[in-house]
């Protein structure tokens, strides 16, 4: 037989689980100059790409060679609050790291989990499987930014936490940015970043296939670069692949 009894609780608080939403940076080198152009060359043009961000350091991706470097905290801090980005806690790295990281008041987030790089393509399943909520909280919202109007140079626009449709052409020296997929039913002729905040399954899909630069998850390819003849002016997708010998963007045509 159940029995209900009155409790008490304090009057001026309570203790509640919460979740944040936060982005992680994947640190690959102990070099923050080469972090701070790289930075600069990424996002020197959209300074209010993030706003206010909370943001986990993850060490675990540094090669072996600097994996005992020391890491000036205070400075990677600085350089990311320029950007408006809040180093909040660290995960991985060594001893040294984390006592270095506490030392100016950062959190340790042994336990953070940071979406892992995509897999080598791999058949489709017909069964789907089932959705891991914490990394489906950092998918992008359902629908799309639809834009029918042609972009011309130095227009910029940006889907944040969503698809980005544009059914008009993107001129040389525009910029279409998305935290989802990038669809242009038209020529693409300036730059594409898809999955603008580290989401690696995002695709960008063209009409004309003529970018200054395609992006997707932070890894690029700018016009330096030719395509090959079977892409270029042509209908294609643009995805992210992932393997032990790195990232590689996979160009394939759509067919007319």
């Amino acid at each position: 037989m159940s029995v209900a009894l009155a409790g008490r609780s304090p009057t001026t608080f309570e203790i509640k689980s919460a979740s944040l939403p936060l982005l992680a940076l994947r640190l690959k080198s102990a070099d923050l100059d080469q972090l701070a152009d790289e930075l600069q060359a990424q996002y020197g043009e959209m300074p209010d790409f993030f706003e206010d961000d909370a943001v986990v350091l993850d060490l675990c991706a540094l090669p072996e060679e600097a994996a005992d470097a020391s890491i000036d905290f205070q400075r990677l801090g600085e350089l990311l609050h320029q950007r408006r980005l809040r180093l909040l806690a660290v995960r991985g790295g060594n001893a040294a790291h984390s006592a270095a990281a506490t030392d100016i008041g950062l959190l340790l987030a042994p336990d953070a989990r940071v979406q892992a790089p995509p897999a080598p393509a791999e058949p489709v399943p017909t069964a789907k499987a089932p959705v891991d909520a914490a990394a489906a909280h950092n998918l992008p919202a359902p629908g799309a930014l639809v834009i029918d109007k042609p972009l011309r140079s130095g227009q910029q626009v940006y889907a944040r936490g969503r698809d980005l449709v544009v059914m008009a052409m993107v001129n040389a020296g525009a910029e279409v940015i998305a935290d989802g997929h990038i669809h242009v039913y038209a020529p693409l002729r300036g730059r594409a970043i898809a999955g603008a905040r580290g989401w690696p399954e995002a695709r960008i899909l063209a009409r004309e296939m003529r970018p200054e630069l395609v992006s997707i998850a932070g890894v690029y390819r700018a016009s330096d670069e030719p395509l090959p003849p079977e892409v270029w002016g042509r209908p294609a997708s643009v995805q992210l692949a992932s393997s032990e010998a790195g990232d590689k963007l996979i160009f394939t045509p759509i067919a007319d």
